[in-house]
């Protein structure tokens, strides 16, 4: 059982609700553009191929799946999400004037994959309840 003191098992929390409520709130802006106009963080490349509010409609969709992943399974879910944050860095690489969200996101990348890493421990944990 997880000692609920342990500075680890609090982090691990923290990454946990924030991962989870961000990722399907974020996913959920995709359909709405209440928090930004989503398009415009979508490579040129990627906008000529398909249309930028299809696709972003698709990526809030695969994030709210992604957030139900990793309330359900941590120890895979943030995983899944580091290298969405990845494939994500990728794309903003590509769109000058967007490094700085690049750096955040990479940031966040390495947030997600401590999280990975500390549900291999409390993930466990709550399954031996």
């Amino acid at each position: 059982m997880a000692d609920h003191n342990r500075p680890s098992w609090k982090a691990y929390k923290i990454l946990y609700f924030g991962f989870v409520t961000s990722l399907v709130l974020s996913g959920l802006d995709k359909f709405f553009d209440f928090l930004v106009n989503w398009p415009v963080y979508l490579s040129a490349i990627v906008s000529h191929i398909i249309n930028a509010q299809t696709f972003m409609k698709t990526v809030g969709v695969i994030e709210i799946v992604a957030g139900i992943i990793v309330a359900v399974k941590p120890r895979y879910g943030a995983f899944i999400v580091a290298f969405w944050l990845w494939g994500i860095i990728l794309n903003l690489l590509t769109i000058p004037g967007f490094y700085d969200i690049a750096l955040r996101d990479f940031g966040l990348s390495l947030a997600a994959l401590a999280l990975g890493f500390l549900a291999q421990e409390y993930d466990t944990a709550r399954k031996a309840r």
